[in-house]
């Protein structure tokens, strides 16, 4: 029998808006992919693999942010990116276009700060490739201003647990401007650079000078603020060297698997992610088609094959991965496990929405 208790809190729940990412069929991560007719787009998926949304992008994605209440998302432009849109996910609209100030160029990352109010952008001076973060209000998404990123060619930024500092991977590459081709490898000068929000300076950590054609490209961070930075080998193809460092403040600690494992990545690792339990680490190679597993203090726990692996996210106390033939895999104790597998083809990295 309902009660009139029941059937008040019943009538409630009908007529109450739909607000926040549930508005946008409640995803969990958003990921950009080319379709099988070469289109390209955003896409919103659930923790199980089934797709919440399809927001059409008009050339190749690299990466992008996620409001933190919103249905509101920015993606970038693959470097070196001229373009980057905000979209409404409830219904697929771009509701603004960023460009960069003149001779600058986004480099396919950002993130939101302040509660959502404001955006951060990794970017480059086109013609120097020096670093530069850009700042933007998103209420009208102008352009509050810029500051260094203390080095050449950033890549991933992320904001700390804290909210008031973001790191920074400083790639240490210079670039052609008008493509990816590479300008400086033997002066390479690649660091990890922690500023404020507002753009000061607090702390930098470089590799030792022999490793200074390891790029650091990307990062995960654990609540405690314990940064986990993937690498790209720069150097003589012949030389393995780790692609997985640690950082909790004070010098790195870099993973180091067994030299026969190590070889499998090809010198390259695309994405890291923490595990949802924080207690291991994982980086992906699409060149290699190999998954790697670290525990936290760097030891190598275990890696398995997949071609064209490269996205990867905390999914539940696990990781989730994806790759370029459509699959979206969970790993658990390192056992991969297939979840969905979608007509296109996913790109490099997967946006976490932290709620699954």
């Amino acid at each position: 029998m309902t009660t009139r208790r029941g059937f008040l809190a019943g009538l409630l729940a009908v007529s109450a808006p739909v607000t926040g990412w549930a508005a946008a069929g409640s995803p969990d991560f958003l990921a950009a992919a080319q379709d099988p007719d070469g289109t390209q787009a955003l896409y919103g998926f659930r923790a199980d693999g089934t797709l919440a949304f399809r927001i059409p992008l008009p050339a190749r994605g690299h990466a992008g942010a996620a409001h933190p209440a919103d249905p509101v998302a920015v993606f970038f432009a693959r470097r070196p990116g001229t373009f980057a849109l905000a979209l409404d996910c409830r219904d697929g609209s771009v509701t603004a276009r960023l460009t960069p100030p003149e001779g600058r160029q986004f480099n396919g990352h950002g993130l939101f700060f302040d509660g959502g109010t404001r955006l951060a952008t990794s970017e480059q001076v086109a013609e120097t490739s020096e670093g530069v973060i850009g700042f933007w209000d998103t209420s009208d998404w102008t352009r509050l201003g810029e500051a260094p990123s203390g080095g050449i060619g950033p890549h991933e930024i992320r904001l700390m647990p804290d909210g008031g500092h973001i790191v920074v991977a400083n790639g240490g590459i210079a670039t052609d401007p008008t493509d990816r081709t590479k300008l400086n490898i033997a002066g390479m000068a690649p660091n990890l650079s922690l500023l404020t929000t507002a753009g000061a300076m607090v702390e930098q950590v470089a590799l030792e000078p022999a490793l200074h054609q390891l790029s650091i490209r990307h990062l995960a961070v654990r609540p405690d603020g314990m940064v986990a930075f993937a690498m790209q080998w720069e150097g003589p193809p012949e030389q393995v060297v780790p692609l997985l460092g640690l950082w909790h403040g004070g010098a790195p600690v870099l993973a180091q698997p067994p030299a026969a494992e190590a070889a499998l990545m090809n010198g390259y690792a695309g994405s890291v992610a923490l595990a949802g339990d924080g207690q291991s680490v994982a980086i992906t190679s699409p060149r290699g088609g190999r998954v790697q597993r670290f525990g936290v203090d760097g030891s190598f726990l275990d890696a398995f094959a997949r071609a064209d692996i490269c996205g990867a996210a905390p999914l539940g106390t696990a990781l989730l991965t994806s790759d370029g033939g459509g699959a979206l895999i969970a790993v658990e104790g390192g056992v991969p496990r297939l979840i969905a597998r979608h007509q296109t083809a996913w790109d490099n990295h997967i946006v976490s929405l932290g709620t699954a």
